[in-house]
């Protein structure tokens, strides 16, 4: 039943994602914030890991999950953060980074033995045209002159692209069989270095907590960092990580429908097709069929 709800749930939890960091941001430096957010997390998990006696399987496991977490939570979040708060319209943002269903599914052939079907191919097609659909109010206002797309922000970007694609196939290939919890810690461990040397090199570590921060801070330690990363490892563990990375797809629809409630943003007919055309493109990655894997790369 978990595994049946696991993709639904994680959508929804990893699209309030945007939402908190919106919240938040002007109250805090991207890698400030996400140190902040990292060591909550750790404050959180690691008693219960002590408590309940669980392990990772020696310094080799533990260091596999600190890399998943320098990836996905350091470098993706941090990549985009950091972006964004230089000027990068999320939307743009939003597209570069909703390539990585395309980038995974490229790589996960030759680097875990996964065959994709072609309906696969196809779904993954719509997928990024229903998220462009979805982005393009956003997206028609970028180009202005002072729109803040730089190359150094698109770099930032397609950074953290490489990184959250690297850090499901490395995690699938490296990491799948490490204990869910300590893994997790671990991964928090890696992340929290990472963003840390982020904060301390090149930002003022200056936090102003409001109650829009405190309350943005909250949501993304227990609803993103515990509860959306937990579900992700979970699928990615049970899952081909070309199918759950087509998940990706319905984040930037689901951002919408919540920002249209919270922030009273409009859904224009062509978003509401983009949405559609999503939810059809995921329907068809998550049942493609699936050929016996080929042996692994030796």
């Amino acid at each position: 039943m978990l595994m049946r709800l696991a993709p639904v749930i994680f959508v929804l939890l990893w699209s309030t994602g945007f939402i908190g960091s919106k919240l938040g941001a002007p109250d805090a430096e991207p890698f400030t914030f996400l140190s902040l957010r990292f060591l909550i997390v750790l404050a959180i998990l690691f008693p219960v890991l002590l408590v309940t006696g669980r392990r990772a399987r020696g310094w080799r496991e533990r260091g596999h999950s600190m890399v998943v977490g320098m990836l996905i939570h350091g470098t993706y979040l941090g990549g985009v953060f950091w972006s964004i708060r230089h000027g990068m319209p999320s939307g743009v943002a939003a597209l570069i980074v909703s390539l990585q269903p395309i980038l995974t599914s490229l790589l996960s052939a030759p680097l875990l033995g996964e065959r994709l079907a072609a309906r696969h191919w196809i779904g993954l097609a719509l997928g990024f045209a229903g998220a462009l659909l979805i982005l393009e109010p956003g997206l028609a206002r970028a180009f202005d002159a002072d729109s803040g797309i730089t190359a150094t922000n698109v770099a930032a970007c397609l950074v953290a692209l490489v990184a959250i694609t690297a850090s499901t196939i490395y995690q699938k290939r490296f990491a799948a069989g490490t204990d869910m919890l300590a893994g997790t810690v671990w991964q928090y461990v890696g992340a929290v270095l990472l963003a840390g040397a982020g904060s301390f090199l090149f930002e003022t570590q200056t936090v102003h907590w409001t109650p829009k921060f405190i309350f943005a801070l909250g949501w993304l330690v227990l609803v993103l960092s515990i509860g959306a990363i937990f579900l992700l490892m979970l699928m990615i563990r049970q899952n081909a990580v070309a199918s759950v990375s087509g998940l990706f797809y319905l984040v930037p629809a689901c951002t919408a429908v919540i920002a249209f409630f919270m922030f009273d943003e409009t859904l224009s007919p062509l978003q509401l097709a983009g949405l559609a055309l999503a939810t059809v493109a995921v329907l068809m990655i998550s049942g493609a069929k699936w050929p016996r894997r080929a042996p692994k790369p030796s």
